[in-house]
């Protein structure tokens, strides 16, 4: 499902079976509608990289939300863990497949952050970023 208004753009999968390949075009031409093209590609690597740990990292449905305020481009994904999100602190290596995820969102961002989804009565958390526009 795609949901959109003037600041406020939300893209939900219901589970892990459609993986990452969901909401990458509307995303990229709801943007580019709104004027924001130089947040294209940072706003597509962040969005994968956040969707793709809550599919790989836990169990059961996850969201991807994205959220246009003053000067920021909010991004953020839900899932249903409620553990804090680890960023890994040894190196990946070329062969290695994953632990970039998070070391990319915290080197393409200004902030990014969690919080825990019972604070809104869900159970899960939320991890999110904002890339900012000059």
């Amino acid at each position: 499902m795609i949901a959109t208004s003037r600041r406020n753009v939300a893209w939900c999968s219901a589970s892990a079976t459609s993986r990452f390949t969901w909401g990458r075009t509307p995303r990229r031409l709801i943007l580019t509608a709104h004027g924001l093209t130089a947040l294209l590609d940072p706003a597509e690597l962040l969005a994968t990289e956040l969707i793709a740990n809550a599919v790989l990292h836990t169990k059961g449905p996850a969201a991807l939300r994205v959220r246009w305020s003053g000067n920021a481009l909010w991004i953020g994904a839900g899932d249903a863990d409620p553990e804090p999100p680890e960023p890994t602190c040894r190196l990946a290596t070329p062969h290695t497949e994953t632990g970039r995820g998070l070391a990319l969102v915290r080197a393409c961002t200004d902030i990014w952050g969690w919080q825990p989804s019972s604070r809104f009565g869900h159970p899960g958390k939320y991890v999110w970023c904002e890339l900012m526009t000059a």
